[in-house]
């Protein structure tokens, strides 16, 4: 089933693709060009129209022909324009080079200057045009100086495609980039639109249709999107009159020693109000009075030790299970995880830390086609593919993605930009997390709602990509000041959000 075309996100060189692909079935690149550069005009004039002067910004690829065609557009709007072009205007081809002569062919208004004599004046607008998301090299020390001239100078930028210097694939400055206002970009969202720091360095995010056939954008696409619900949705479980607690599945969260029990508790209830017919806490037997005391709806079992995990699990109802959260005992977290290698685990926090001298063991261990789910935050991610996180060629999708490949597990791979790869190649980037969230205990209660949705027989990639959402919208609705315990008893299932949405 095809996702919604507003929520996939499109690389540089599938974009450099869809581009060639449009252009063979007769697509002009000049007339994708001259659409794209009138949004850019429309989107300055609708959100600027006192400007006193809009600043065009142009390179001399194919970014600064859209900005050429921008320049055109708000000239014939009647505003005031001034063109500064990084590079020689001989040097320009193509589309761009026409776009360029068009502009120039108002003789009244004809002629630029070169970037370097760009000073910014009260009332500037700037459409920054320099470079495109294909970017790939730290930007020249002349772009570089002329960033930091308008950033200190609060000039608002209208950024095409993507503000210069931000990496259109992994989000990151190349040196130095743009904050802007606003970007418009055209067909699908980059990766470097919805990564950190790309995304707060984009402003206001308007995603253009240029005209190319949807069919082409999904020919060359379709393995990344931003996370929505239009990703998973189809594969949540809908409650009917014959649903009983089993059928909405047992999960079982295990605890640590009795003074860290927190974790746990957070997790199970989590995991309760997420939907899972039943929760237990596996628990060694110093913590069951504590355990017992504060919980109601989620009950308590002893789980002292191998022997007692194992005729725990050979019940077949038990067959979702969360190890981490205030778990503490290492050498335990790596012989629980052997014992129910066959079954559906969400491992995290310390279950994640046992096995950072001993990585080959867990992949080992999750060799077979059972869902499971690693939680990591940035430390843990390091801890348990030092190679991968080292790596700054990539970005945190592809870092996740390679975790994903060789730990054949789904990664949720935690932050602001939260990115859920699955071991087939599929991924999306979370965008609705607010900072709220980054409080000791979240993660708990997002281990409890991954452990809920495997509970209930999500397919592992869908169960974690709706839980992160579900994480991030509840927290939205906290509001700021939030902590986990308040996360824990405000979690839904996804049809408490599709009864709102519906009776809006």
């Amino acid at each position: 089933m095809s996702q919604s075309i507003r929520r996939l996100l499109v690389d540089p060189v599938s974009m450099s693709r869809i581009d060639a692909a449009a252009e063979a079935i007769g697509l002009s690149i000049l007339s994708l060009m001259e659409r794209a550069g009138q949004a850019v005009a429309a989107c300055a004039l609708r959100h600027y129209p006192q400007a006193h002067r809009y600043a065009v910004l142009c390179g001399t690829g194919n970014n600064g022909g859209d900005g050429f065609v921008a320049a055109r557009a708000l000239r014939e709007a009647g505003a005031e324009v001034a063109v500064f072009v990084f590079g020689d205007a001989v040097k320009l081809k193509g589309a761009a080079r026409q776009a360029y002569d068009a502009l120039m062919d108002d003789q009244e208004n004809a002629g630029y200057e070169p970037l370097a004599a760009f000073t910014p004046r009260d009332g500037d607008v700037v459409i920054d045009g320099i470079f495109g998301a294909g970017l790939s090299r730290d930007v020249p020390p002349e772009v570089a100086e002329v960033i930091g001239i308008v950033e200190r100078a609060g000039t608002p930028v209208v950024a095409i495609d993507l503000p210069s210097g931000l990496c259109g694939r992994r989000g990151v400055a190349l040196g130095a980039a743009f904050k802007a206002t606003h970007t418009v970009t055209f067909v699908a969202k980059k990766p470097g639109h919805v990564l950190m720091p790309g995304r707060e360095l984009c402003g206001a995010l308007e995603v253009f249709d240029i005209g190319i056939p949807r069919r082409i954008v999904e020919a060359h696409t379709g393995r990344l999107w931003e996370n929505s619900a239009d990703l998973w949705e189809r594969c949540l479980v809908l409650d009917d009159v014959e649903t009983h607690k089993f059928k909405r599945g047992h999960l079982t969260v295990f605890a640590g020693p009795s003074h860290a029990t927190g974790a746990a508790r957070m997790t199970a209830l989590s995991g309760l109000r997420a939907g899972a017919g039943i929760v237990t806490i596996a628990a060694p037997q110093e913590a069951i009075a504590v355990l017992s005391a504060t919980l109601t709806a989620v009950m308590v079992t002893t789980v002292e030790d191998q022997h007692a995990l194992a005729t725990w699990a050979d019940d077949q109802r038990h067959g979702t299970y969360v190890l981490g959260p205030g778990f503490g005992d290492l050498k335990k977290a790596r012989e629980f995880v052997s014992l129910i290698k066959g079954r559906a685990l969400v491992l995290d926090a310390d279950g994640i830390t046992a096995f950072k001298d001993d990585r080959d063991k867990l992949f080992s261990l999750f060799a077979s086609d059972a869902p499971r789910i690693l939680t990591p935050h940035e430390g843990e991610f390091a801890r348990l593919f030092p190679d991968v996180h080292a790596d700054n060629t990539l970005s945190k999708i592809e870092k996740a993605q390679a975790a994903a490949k060789c730990s054949n597990a789904v990664i949720v791979y935690k932050g602001a930009d939260t990115v859920i790869a699955a071991p087939d190649g599929r991924a999306s980037v979370n965008t609705n997390a607010p900072s709220s969230l980054a409080t000791a205990g979240s993660g708990d209660v997002l281990a409890g709602i991954c452990g809920a949705l495997l509970a209930q027989q999500v397919p592992a990639f869908e169960a974690a990509a709706a839980a992160v959402w579900l994480h991030g919208q509840i927290a939205q609705g906290l509001g700021p000041g939030l902590i986990a315990e308040d996360l824990a008893s405000a979690v839904r299932p996804f049809a408490a959000f599709q009864t709102k949405a519906n009776a809006r």
